[in-house]
């Protein structure tokens, strides 16, 4: 059996507990045809680099799965008719990686930082010093000579 990893994109409208039904849904399916799921990631919601079908955002799921070729195609069937899917790929690779994979790597680092994903941006600015206004303590008031018409 080959090896393949499949990431599908699911509308924004539809809710986290929704991709994980998909996500159980897809790896059964290829259960059924005589293949494995060895991975499920879940990377969660984000932006589109362009608008899809009317859609900004997208729920990122990740599969890795061995199994033989008439499964995947029956996954990519499945994949198409359903409507919450906009955006599937599936790429056959030489060996599985059971490692978190970059995506997740990513998030947990930027999740270990303090101030989360903008880092220290933020932090080494001084603090704003305010501005006197005009008419307050110490601060003259603008000079205007009044001549009756309007500017």
């Amino acid at each position: 059996m080959a090896l393949y990893e499949n990431v599908f994109i699911a509308r924004q409208d539809v809710a986290t507990t929704q991709v994980e039904a998909l996500t159980t849904q897809f790896a059964e399916l290829v259960t059924s045809l005589g293949g494995t799921v060895s991975k499920k990631e879940y990377w969660g919601l984000r932006s589109l680099t362009y608008r899809i079908k009317k859609n900004r955002k997208g729920h990122y799921t990740l599969l890795n799965i061995d199994a033989p070729s008439a499964a995947v195609k029956e996954l990519e069937r499945t994949m198409s008719i359903n409507e919450d899917i906009i955006r599937y790929m599936t790429v056959r690779v030489d060996e599985l990686e059971e490692v978190p994979s970059a995506i997740m790597v990513r998030s947990a680092e930027k999740s270990d930082r303090p101030g989360g994903d903008r880092g220290d941006r933020w932090g080494d600015r001084p603090p704003r010093r305010e501005r006197p206004r005009f008419g307050d303590e110490g601060v003259a008031a603008p000079l205007v000579a009044d001549t009756g018409e309007e500017a």
